[in-house]
């Protein structure tokens, strides 16, 4: 093994895509510094019905929400990153700032919507998600003013294409638990019926994932349509 290749060390990386199925790459963020720590965040969502401590009566599983993952990013705008090392030609870290937000948050023109994602590092690899949040604060700044680092607080949503996850989660049966993405023109009964063969279950689907107005659904937005008991 060549030496360039033994002691390179693998940054982070973020790739975008115009689709959720991400077949094609758009732009790629690389960091300077990879994380010194990261989190993630699993969670159930239960119905809270009245009583729930009372005789008889129990939480009862609705379904998993997405996985989540918290990751602080460093910029640095000084031209040293680390073992006091130049960085001719390094970015300013308002274009580095720039660079990140038009991958991971602004709007694409030709989708509609931010991008598709896919973080690549370590036991990340492979992590498709959708940015969430991304808080930012500067922390050392030139005699102008201008910021010369800062930390980028964020966290990634889990967004797995709708059949890849149900190929991987092996289920197919209509007892079980399905998933729709709201089109233009959707409703909630109409899918209902496409569902379970009727919109009587309507009901059950609005609280399944605590809508506050079936009425109006946002295209782009995932239902889940939990498994009718036998």
């Amino acid at each position: 093994m060549a030496l360039t290749n033994l002691f390179k060390l693998e940054k982070l990386t973020i790739y975008a895509y115009e689709d959720s199925k991400r077949k094609k790459d758009e732009k790629t963020f690389e960091v300077m510094f990879n994380p010194t720590t990261f989190s993630t965040k699993y969670e159930n969502v239960l119905q809270k019905n009245p009583g729930i401590n009372t005789s008889g009566r129990s939480a009862k599983y609705a379904r998993s929400q997405s996985e989540s993952l918290s990751l602080n990013l460093i910029l640095d705008g000084t031209g040293v990153a680390g073992f006091g090392l130049s960085m001719l030609g390094a970015k300013s870290v308002k274009e580095q700032i720039d660079d990140f937000l038009e991958l991971c948050f602004y709007m694409d023109g030709k989708i509609h919507e931010p991008k598709y994602l896919k973080i690549e590092w370590g036991i990340l690899n492979g992590f498709e998600c959708r940015l969430e949040s991304v808080e930012i604060e500067y922390t050392s700044f030139d005699k102008g003013g201008m910021p010369l680092r800062a930390e980028l607080k964020t966290v990634f949503v889990e967004d797995v294409d709708p059949e890849k996850r149900v190929k991987e989660e092996g289920k197919s049966s209509p007892d079980l638990t399905h998933t729709r993405i709201v089109k233009s023109g959707d409703t909630l009964p109409l899918l209902t019926r496409e569902v379970y063969g009727s919109s009587a279950y309507y009901v059950r689907v609005a609280q399944a994932n605590a809508l506050d107005d079936f009425r109006n659904l946002t295209p782009g937005q995932t239902l889940f349509f939990p498994p009718l008991e036998k």
